[in-house]
């Protein structure tokens, strides 16, 4: 699936199942508290912090969803097509990082 198509699941997601668009303010409350949830995955089994038990069975996968989700919401309301978007900035990234990163001791 592709990030227009996914916006679109989405749209149609909110139509079907939802009321309306929580507003912009509100998405982005929702779009940090997820976000939350994924550092804390990442923080407890990847990093250093001891998992709680209750934490252990928590998809990564999952909130990592709730949080493109979210995201795809913003887009839509926002009125950005996010694959353009995202597009443009792989474009940009690959012009203007290429040699950066080869060239960059810390990650030889």
């Amino acid at each position: 699936m592709n990030i227009q198509n996914a916006q679109k699941a989405v749209d149609d997601w909110i139509q079907e199942h939802g009321v309306r668009y929580f507003n912009e303010l509100t998405n982005m409350a929702q779009l940090t508290e997820e976000v939350g949830e994924v550092a804390r995955i990442i923080a407890r089994r990847y990093g250093e912090q001891s998992e709680k038990e209750s934490d252990k069975n928590k998809d990564l996968g999952e909130e990592l969803a709730d949080v493109v989700f979210v995201v795809l919401c913003l887009a839509n309301q926002t009125g950005i097509d996010l694959q353009a978007a995202f597009d443009a900035k792989l474009n940009l990234k690959a012009k203007r990082d290429h040699d950066r990163h080869h060239t960059n001791q810390k990650l030889k």
